[in-house]
């Protein structure tokens, strides 16, 4: 989203496509849509609309950035058109900007023979592992800042169990930090401890009935 957010519009076309449970056709109708045309009915149709219209925003120096989130649910029939659409004048142009967003388990995907050709495609790839324990420190301090608290309402010593406990995964620790100030909330603490965090993460344990 930041990422978006930071492209000039007068630049940059941005396709997000967040849903990847589709048929090859749907797919097709979601690149139509994001991309500002009326799809047609038939799948060859849409897939010239869909290379006209980069190409006609390429003309306006306009760069299309398609960003597609959770690809790893793609199916093998969709990644498959997909390099076939990105082929400019038989592969002689980059006309846009695709961005792939999934879990780990897409790199294997794309590690399978059947992807070599749109591995090759792939110009960055980038695996995110977790913040750093400073990292974390810094993203709980940004996030307190940003809702317009200069410091955060937390025990110095508490940001190496939430660190330990998150693995520096922002959503995990967004997750913590939600479930720690509901409970800080309920309990009237003013301060968030090493016990509320411990709490905070026992309620955020899936149990089995």
């Amino acid at each position: 989203r930041c990422f978006a957010h930071s492209l000039s519009k007068s630049l940059y076309k941005v396709i997000y496509i967040p849903i990847t449970t589709l048929t090859v056709k749907e797919f097709y109708m979601a690149l139509c849509d994001g991309l500002g045309i009326t799809p047609a009915y038939k799948k060859v149709t849409m897939f010239k609309q869909i290379q006209d219209s980069i190409r006609s925003y390429s003309s306006k120096n306009i760069t299309p950035v398609i960003l597609i989130d959770e690809v790893q649910f793609l199916s093998n029939s969709i990644l498959d058109d997909f390099r076939l659409i990105l082929n400019f004048d038989m592969d002689s142009k980059n006309l846009c900007i695709v961005v792939f967003c999934g879990q780990p388990k897409l790199v294997l995907q794309l590690e399978r023979q059947p992807h070599e050709a749109l591995r090759q495609r792939i110009a960055i790839n980038y695996t995110f592992s977790g913040l750093s324990r400073s990292e974390t420190q810094e993203y709980i301090l940004s996030r307190f800042k940003a809702s317009g608290r200069k410091e955060p309402p937390v025990e110095e010593g508490v940001y190496e169990f939430i660190y330990t406990t998150t693995g520096g995964i922002p959503r995990k620790i967004n997750k913590l930090m939600t479930m720690a100030l509901l409970l800080g909330f309920k309990e009237k603490q003013s301060v968030l401890t090493s016990d509320i965090f411990l709490k905070a993460s026992d309620e955020n344990t899936l149990k089995t009935p």
